[in-house]
């Protein structure tokens, strides 16, 4: 299964077509949030399926501020990430990950583009295709094979 990752657009929607583009061909797309109004212009390039959930910026949506999934026999914690302080460090999302057993926690809210393992855990930031704070426009992609995780961080 390949899972596709974008965050913090912010309504920059010239740039989805391309972020999508570099995506390519995944089973799911997840959108972490700020904005979840780009999902209606990522249904323009993606027809698969679209996880999404909301962030700091998302004011007045019937979207939830974090989910849990279970995608190729692997649980994922989805969650935009401010409510965890992942701009200062992991270890709130961290805890929240071991309580509710989950192999991968997706997050945004940084602008930074971030690959961690701690715990049996992997946590990933795509970082932004919009307004990144630092040198990377990019999205994530997830790959589970025969049980195994594999993400990287793309650049669009």
């Amino acid at each position: 299964m390949k899972i596709g990752v974008i965050s913090d657009t912010h309504r920059y929607v010239w740039v989805i077509e391309n972020a999508i583009k570099k995506i390519g061909d995944v089973d799911v797309l997840v959108h972490l949030g700020d904005n979840v109004q780009d999902v209606k212009e990522i249904e323009k390039y993606y027809k698969g399926k679209i996880i999404n959930v909301k962030g700091n910026c998302d004011f007045a949506v019937d979207v939830p501020s974090e989910k849990i999934e279970v995608l190729a026999d692997k649980r994922v914690f989805i969650t935009h990430g401010h409510r965890y302080d992942v701009k200062y460090d992991l270890s709130r999302i961290r805890y929240k990950a071991l309580e509710i057993k989950a192999d991968i926690v997706l997050f945004g809210h940084t602008h930074v583009s971030q690959i961690a393992y701690e715990d049996g855990i992997w946590f990933v930031n795509p970082g932004s295709p919009a307004v990144p704070r630092d040198e990377f426009y990019s999205v994530a992609i997830i790959e589970i094979k025969d049980g195994k995780i594999n993400p990287g961080i793309k650049g669009v």
